[in-house]
């Protein structure tokens, strides 16, 4: 995988009207976080965007197609390409992009791992 750092300014541009977005590279692509939620990604210079039962069809009705991370024949996640014409319409991509936020907000955090180990005697 493999990621533009240019593609990742314009994404961020573009969302500039929405809050205050930041990247984070992850795995080979980014992470794109708004007021500290993930609300997208972004892998082979291609816009994910999170998504839910309250926002899929949205993508659905778009002929859009999920994230997958290891190819077509991995598992799909929760994060959906966003349309092109929605990416070039800043009032769209904030809907959209508010969309997400509120899809990120609905979703209960990942707890880390409290495993204690325990010595042999």
């Amino acid at each position: 995988m493999s990621i533009s750092q240019d593609y990742i300014s314009y994404i961020c541009d573009q969302l500039a009207d929405t809050g205050m977005v930041v990247s984070k590279k992850m795995f080979g692509g980014a992470g794109l976080y708004l007021d500290g939620k993930v609300i997208g990604l972004i892998s082979e210079n291609i816009l994910y965007f999170k998504v839910d039962d309250t926002n899929k069809a949205d993508y659905l009705d778009a002929d859009m197609k999920p994230f997958r991370p290891f190819g077509d024949e991995s598992y799909a996640m929760n994060y959906y390409e966003l349309p092109a014409e929605v990416l070039e319409d800043k009032t769209k991509l904030a809907e959209w992009a508010k969309k997400a936020f509120e899809v990120s907000c609905k979703t209960p955090a990942k707890k880390k791992s409290t495993r204690k180990t325990q010595n042999a005697s």
